[in-house]
């Protein structure tokens, strides 16, 4: 007999279960312009085609969850069964805001992922790797599934059990925060917060710079300097913003990054940027 989650849109026990496999594969196809957004979305497409049976609006909510993501991989279900809780609510909802749903998501991602580092990585990484140590220094060949063993159970049962709570709860939440407003203060707070994430990964991981200096009157004048002084980060943000541009105009990432990488190499051979 068919155990059905949610029977107005044919969603069953099975479909959650593939849900839960496949959240295994969110880091297996981890791209540096959508990190986990690809895993993400192919862990919950089969349940969206289900919600969505009209071609045009399945495409437009695979695109939704095409968006960038992030986060410890073990609790990421519970977002999971968010957003396929929200993706319900929005087919019922005339006049739903769908910009709400990765908004929500954004907001999750960072709280969770410090509990989550914090468990996994902090407390049960060290303790499966104590326990497997002990035996490994007596050599007893059940060291390395002691590792596996103990690492892996909290993770199987953090996915399961927080993917049901994630869609079973997230009506009742997403209901609370509709009825107090609180919805789309988080979508606000969620593109400001996006925003400065950006901004700080700009700075951070854009390293480009002007070498140029000029003598003028037994002076050393340093561009970079000068420009470090009206806008800090002023070049690696004007790179940004061209391969922004770039998609906005419809150039595929490959290509960015190859005319991006050519400009590069020539302005760095000619010494006008390092």
């Amino acid at each position: 007999m068919t155990e059905y989650v949610s029977k107005k849109n044919n969603i069953t026990k099975k479909d959650f279960t593939k849900v839960f496999w496949l959240s295994f594969l969110m880091q297996a196809n981890f791209t540096y312009m959508k990190m986990q957004g690809v895993g993400f979305c192919i862990a919950i497409q089969h349940v969206l085609r289900k919600i969505w049976t009209d071609d045009a609006d399945y495409q437009k909510a695979l695109q939704r969850h095409l968006a960038p993501f992030n986060m410890t991989v073990a609790p990421a279900p519970l977002i999971m069964g968010i957003a396929i809780a929200m993706e319900e609510r929005a087919k019922e909802e005339e006049n739903y805001d769908f910009e709400a749903i990765n908004a929500v998501k954004v907001a999750l991602m960072g709280p969770l992922s410090g509990v989550g580092d914090a468990f996994f990585w902090g407390i049960i990484k060290l303790l499966a790797s104590g326990l497997a140590l002990g035996f490994a220094q007596q050599g007893n060949p059940i060291a390395p599934f002691v590792l596996l063993a103990v690492f892996n159970i909290p993770n199987f049962l953090t996915r399961w059990y927080t993917l049901q709570i994630g869609y079973e709860r997230g009506q009742e939440f997403l209901g609370e925060l509709e009825t107090s407003g609180k919805l789309q203060l988080i979508t606000y707070c969620a593109g400001i917060l996006g925003m400065v994430s950006a901004g700080c990964m700009i700075a951070l991981w854009c390293g480009v710079s002007c070498p140029l200096t000029f003598t003028v009157s037994g002076q050393e004048f340093v561009i970079q300097e000068t420009l470090d002084s009206i806008f800090p980060k002023l070049l690696p943000l004007v790179c940004v913003l061209i391969g922004y541009s770039l998609i906005k105009k419809g150039w595929s990432s490959g290509k960015i990054t190859l005319v991006l990488a050519l400009i590069g190499f020539v302005l760095g051979m000619l010494r006008i940027v390092g």
